[in-house]
């Protein structure tokens, strides 16, 4: 498994197509995304353009202008008090940008937890670039899921006043939850996780943690050449 992993991150032409299809995962769930909530957007425009894209770079840029216009429609999800006013971390400089860098946070590592479960390596990666100490693999997954699990989590948590400015520890430059705050997104997170769904190849439920399981034992299936792979969109 790690032979077939290293020499299709060392197959240029290989490594760039499955790059496009977790973009394409990603971006067609935030799309869904912004249809639950009926905002228009010019995101699939954004997202052909990826077909030119002949490197990595080019494809993280094209990643990068998807991001940027899904993060100016929050501004119309959300209230007044959790404008986003920009992309911001290291340190996060408002609410909104501190919930969206933990909800990540959370979902990388239970994407890694999945990927220990099957035979994938997970600092060996197509889309971001591996390096020392970085589980770069659970980065290319999760693109597929933040937009579904993360950033739907943030809306309902906001919108439901479950989350409030009480929640967070802020100075002149940085924005933090704290304890509190750190725990009621955790409880939801992880009730979230435990949800199920009737998946439609299956034809049985599974939970949405599950899911990330699937989506792993298909890039086995992919690297070892016995099924192509075709990333996760959510249906419901």
């Amino acid at each position: 498994m790690v032979v077939k992993q290293a020499e299709i991150y060392l197959d240029s032409e290989k490594r760039i197509e499955l790059a496009k299809l977790f973009i394409e995962g990603s971006a067609k769930n935030i799309m869904k995304v912004l249809a639950y909530y009926k905002i228009e957007n010019s995101i699939n425009e954004t997202l052909y353009s990826l077909n030119s894209c002949k490197l990595i770079t080019e494809i993280m840029n094209v990643e990068g202008r998807i991001r940027a216009e899904y993060y100016e429609k929050f501004d119309e999800i959300l209230p007044e008090e959790f404008k986003m006013e920009g992309r911001s971390r290291q340190p996060p400089k408002n609410m909104i940008n501190s919930l969206i860098s933990f909800g990540n946070s959370l979902m990388y590592s239970t994407t890694l937890t999945e990927i220990y479960n099957t035979q994938l390596n997970p600092t060996i990666s197509f889309l971001h670039e591996p390096s020392e100490r970085r589980f770069s693999l659970s980065l290319d997954l999760s693109e597929i899921f933040k937009p579904i699990f993360v950033d739907r989590l943030i809306f309902y948590l906001v919108n439901k006043n479950m989350i409030s400015e009480e929640d967070f520890d802020q100075d002149l430059n940085c924005c933090l939850l704290n304890d509190k705050g750190r725990v009621k997104f955790v409880q939801e997170y992880n009730k979230r996780l435990e949800k199920t769904i009737k998946h439609r190849d299956l034809n049985k439920k599974v939970s949405y943690r599950r899911l990330i399981r699937l989506e792993s034992y298909k890039l086995v299936k992919h690297i070892l050449g016995n099924k192509k792979y075709n990333p996760f969109v959510i249906w419901w």
